[in-house]
């Protein structure tokens, strides 16, 4: 319905822009510092076979909008009520619902009606998440999981059909999204929010992911902590740093320690990250990312923040929820096939002051992540069935990993790294290195850094911990002299204060980390990140002390034992098909005692 607090807008070639919408503020106001860039900003669609969209890997509105770029725009010069008389009108909760097909689909978001017909058969995640909302309300799967400015930037304007005059029947208004869950389940951990422990009683990461664990949604925690394959990555990951160990120092005055380092010429209070993790309002769905910013940026240590290219918050947002103007923020690029969208969003994301570029090269195609997927396909299967075979609907269309994947370019090569240098002056980090060979290769083509990493886990089963490789590439960098203005970053398995200091004294810059902090935030917003933080600095401090080092600058291989690194012990899964699947073999029975 029309409100009397909405401010302009104007036809014209520029972003649309709602501000104060009344029932929206708090979910969706729309972004208030665009600069009226177009199409740069990934949106998030999600497809699967239930009835209402879902997915915890997102696809995105831009794979269709880059192929279709072309799209006239709206801006903020004349209110919703002038623009009604023009191009708008009042449209009843009735007359929405009538338009319920795959050949005339209207949906309801924050009281707008949108004509989505068009978008059907572009969707990158299939037709069937478009088709079976058809006809309604769709604010409360869409809002949680888009930056805020999606709509505004890519719907065109002849699109935007009218403003509702009476919200829509409950029917016909689609529920917080769910999938796997009983209604019983979902109570519950309503309940357990309501019981989190004080943030004081939090003493060290396993807490956060452990409560986590009971209160995220099925489709949240699947996407958080699932992995490739049999998750052998993703256990080693974090096994690797227990095959590392210290030879202390003593009698060393440690009264006062130094964790200070600098990234790209800005001083860090301390050498670790925030790394790149998508779809934080899976967690925290208010605020999402803005939520880590303030987090890692609030405390008296403030470290920097990758935000990744399939963030729930765009990259605008984020940056404008920074404590102060200097808070370094790092930006982590998918490269598009298109290099026209791709040059555009490096482009925008140097001009809002971003310190440095992180290009993700370990994701040609997203890994097989089995948890999360199941998660996806398990709900609701007959109702959706049905639902798909009404609506003449392809059941088979691309998932959303491989919806995904069809906009990062596998043709991705040394070369487009070397053309990439050319179009920014940001430090360019090469992000998912897993070779020393490679990390030679970046420093010899004048990169700045690279970050060792197999992405959590979640691409290649099987690849080696990253620890590992940092043992190896930092000595091959020194021999070779390149060691010099060439940083080395490290993320994938970090839990402990320890498991950082290990990482710097093998020679790592700065040590990222991903799910901890996303569990953090999804418990307790910037609060929980802020604790996090406090919890890595207060266990590196001691642990230093302990070690007999007084600054990160002292670190070095002398204080580590590595005899036991490479001695893996890898614990793989079981036999599932001998155990679960195949007739056992019987032993002979001993006759009955009535068969004598």
């Amino acid at each position: 319905m029309i409100r009397n607090n909405i401010t302009a807008l104007k036809v014209v070639r520029q972003p649309l822009k709602f501000k104060n919408l009344s029932r929206c503020i708090s979910t969706s106001q729309i972004s208030l510092k665009n600069k009226g860039y177009k199409n740069y900003q990934y949106g998030k669609n999600y497809k699967t076979t239930t009835i209402v969209a879902s997915s915890a890997l997102s696809t995105t509105l831009l794979a269709y909008l880059y192929t279709n770029n072309n799209i006239n725009n709206i801006s903020n010069d004349v209110s919703i009520e002038q623009l009604s008389k023009k191009s708008l009108k009042i449209i009843t909760p009735q007359e929405v619902i009538k338009h319920n097909s795959k050949d005339d689909c209207w949906v309801v978001i924050n009281d707008i009606v949108y004509d989505l017909t068009f978008f059907i058969k572009k969707h990158p995640g299939g037709q069937d998440v478009i088709v079976g909302n058809a006809g309604k309300d769709v604010s409360n799967i869409f809002l949680p999981l888009h930056p805020l400015d999606t709509i505004e930037k890519f719907i065109p304007k002849d699109k935007i059909i009218g403003v509702i005059n009476e919200p829509m029947p409950a029917d016909y208004i689609c529920p917080k999204y769910a999938p796997g869950e009983t209604p019983e389940e979902i109570a519950e951990k309503e309940r357990l929010k309501t019981l989190l422990p004080s943030i004081g009683a939090i003493s060290n990461l396993y807490d956060f992911e452990y409560l986590a664990s009971h209160i995220l949604s099925k489709q949240a925690w699947a996407y958080y902590s699932s992995a490739a394959d049999d998750e052998v990555s993703l256990r080693e990951n974090h096994s690797a740093y227990h095959r590392i160990f210290f030879k202390p120092k003593v009698l060393v005055d440690v009264s006062e320690i130094d964790l200070s380092t600098e990234f790209f010429g800005q001083k860090s209070d301390a050498p670790f990250y925030a790394t790149a993790a998508a779809l934080g309002k899976l967690g925290n769905p208010a605020e999402g990312e803005k939520d880590i910013t303030r987090g890692v940026g609030q405390g008296s240590t403030k470290v920097p923040q990758m935000v990744s290219t399939l963030a729930s918050c765009s990259i605008d947002e984020v940056m404008g929820a920074r404590v102060s103007e200097n808070q370094p923020i790092w930006f982590q690029l998918y490269v598009n096939s298109d290099r026209k969208i791709t040059n555009d969003l490096v482009k925008h994301v140097e001009e809002l002051g971003v310190k440095a570029l992180f290009v993700t090269v370990d994701a040609p195609a997203l890994g097989h992540r089995e948890k999360d997927e199941k998660v996806k396909f398990s709900a609701n299967q007959k109702e959706s069935t049905n639902m798909l075979k009404e609506a003449k609907v392809d059941a088979d269309a691309d998932g959303a990993s491989r919806a995904l994947s069809k906009f990062i370019d596998p043709s991705l090569s040394w070369k487009d790294i070397i053309e990439l240098k050319k179009l920014t002056k940001l430090p360019i980090i090469i992000k998912g290195v897993q070779r020393s060979e490679d990390v030679i290769k970046a420093a010899e083509i004048g990169c700045q850094g690279v970050v060792i990493s197999n992405h959590g886990g979640r691409q290649l089963d099987f690849s080696r911990a990253p620890i590992e490789v940092l043992a190896e590439s930092k000595p091959e960098l020194e021999k070779r002299n390149l060691d010099k203005n060439f940083d080395i970053f490290i993320d994938g398995g970090v839990r402990r204060g320890t498991d950082i200091l290990k990482a710097l004294c093998l020679g790592a810059k700065g040590v990222g980390l991903g799910r901890p902090f996303i569990y953090a935030n999804s418990c307790y917003g910037a609060a929980g990140v802020q604790r996090a933080v406090d919890i890595l600095r207060e266990e590196l401090e001691m642990s230093m002390r302990l070690l007999g080092v007084t600054s990160v600058k002292d670190l070095n291989e002398d204080l580590l034992d590595l005899s036991a690194l490479k001695y893996r012990s890898v614990s793989v899964p079981h036999d599932e098909l001998s155990q679960s699947v195949y007739k056992h073999l019987a032993f002979t029975e001993f006759r009955p005692d009535d068969a004598q």
